[in-house]
């Protein structure tokens, strides 16, 4: 049978648009938040002149090997912890905080930030659609899975945000007031379920219980402690533990993770463990079975300070219920912050902010393996991907 050109042509139009349609489709988000106003100069954070815009880096962690999809300009900030960044459950838009900002009478200084932005990541070119205000030096930042609610830990005044979510709409919708503006909330993380969130506070040392009930969030005032200076926290999407990234005192001793059993009623600790100087990020798997671990290592120091390593480390752990066993370790580049997992636990990435680079690490479930880097257009500072 004849096919004439004009229906070759369309059929060819049309085959393009549907495997266009397939790899976004299959296409699995990443989005990385990258601080310009922050640079290590001999150990010491500096300003440096005429910094560039902060940018938010959107990437394909499915693509092989991942590849940046595209990027734009949003306030950020390598203060807190790496979870600054959150990703909607349909990866339709991503929330990105800023919560230092260049101090508008210092240009070498720096001053707490509110800045809550909102990332239309369908859009094309993605696009900040809103930026809204949430407390004094914003830092971790997630949403429940129902796409109902998020939360912003505000690190500068011991608060909580709370937002309700219509479609890619934020309202604010209350705050969690701790009672101390040290208590330093650092990140705040729903249970898969999203009855409840737990917050890490590195002020005051407490892991800190909320209860939701739809969209009203109360502070239960029971709390956790595990260890010095909670910072990070992930929570399995299993829902059976969290685990929490302990900052410690600062002075080159080996610090640690903590283990929070949620089954337990109320939940608890049930282990700590050391991981290295200065554990920055903690990220799980999508299914739970892997936890990555960040590790400064020193390598945010001057040269010549006796806890100074030329290399931070990426370190990952299995998981089997409460129990920990790692099963892998690599060198990476210095003052990294964040890590993500692909959707077949055969990759991770992590963001490194000296290097101004992705760097990413292949995982056969024993060891890890260099497999290249993506250049950032600024310190990655930030880094997650949707929850499943």
């Amino acid at each position: 049978m004849k096919c004439h050109r004009w229906q070759l042509g369309k059929l060819g139009s049309s085959l393009l648009v549907l495997s266009l349609l397939a790899s976004a489709a299959s296409a699995q988000i990443a989005v990385s938040a990258n601080d310009n106003k922050a640079v290590l100069v001999n150990g010491a954070t500096v300003v440096p002149d005429n910094p560039a815009p902060d940018t938010v880096t959107i990437i394909d962690l499915n693509a092989s090997p991942p590849k940046v999809i595209g990027e734009v300009n949003a306030p950020t900030s390598v203060v807190g912890p790496p979870q600054s960044v959150a990703i909607s459950k349909d990866e339709s838009y991503a929330l990105v905080t800023g919560a230092f900002k260049i101090d508008p009478t210092d240009p070498k200084k720096v001053v707490p930030n509110d800045a809550l932005s909102v990332i239309d990541l369908k859009a094309n070119p993605p696009a900040v659609i809103a930026t809204l205000h949430a407390g004094k030096g914003a830092a971790g930042v997630s949403i429940n899975r129902a796409g109902t609610l998020a939360l912003v830990a505000n690190r500068n005044e011991g608060t909580v945000s709370v937002f309700t979510i219509s479609g890619k709409t934020l309202t604010p919708a209350g705050t969690i007031d701790f009672g101390d503006t040290k208590s330093g909330p650092c990140h705040a993380a729903f249970t898969p379920d999203g009855k409840m969130a737990l917050v890490t506070r590195d002020g005051d040392h407490k892991i800190s219980i909320l209860s939701v009930d739809g969209n009203t969030v109360t502070d239960t005032k029971k709390f956790m402690v595990g260890g010095y200076r909670p910072y990070g926290i992930e929570i399995s999407a299993r829902g059976d533990i969290a685990v929490v990234g302990n900052q410690g005192g600062g002075q080159g001793e080996t610090d640690t993770i903590s283990v929070i059993d949620l089954k337990a009623n109320p939940p608890r600790v049930v282990d700590t463990m050391s991981v290295g100087q200065t554990p920055e990020g903690v990220a799980m798997s999508g299914d739970g079975a892997y936890l990555a671990v960040t590790v400064t290592n020193g390598s945010n120091r001057a040269k010549t300070h006796p806890a100074f390593n030329d290399f931070g480390l990426l370190q990952v752990y299995s998981t089997d219920g409460t129990k920990l066993t790692k099963v892998g370790e690599a060198k990476v580049g210095h003052w990294c912050q964040g890590a993500a997992w692909s959707q077949d636990n055969k990759t991770v990435v992590i963001e490194c902010m000296v290097e101004k680079n992705l760097q990413i690490f292949s995982f056969d479930g024993h060891s890890l393996k260099p497999a290249g880097n993506i250049a950032l257009s600024g310190g990655g500072a930030g880094l997650r991907t949707a929850d499943r």
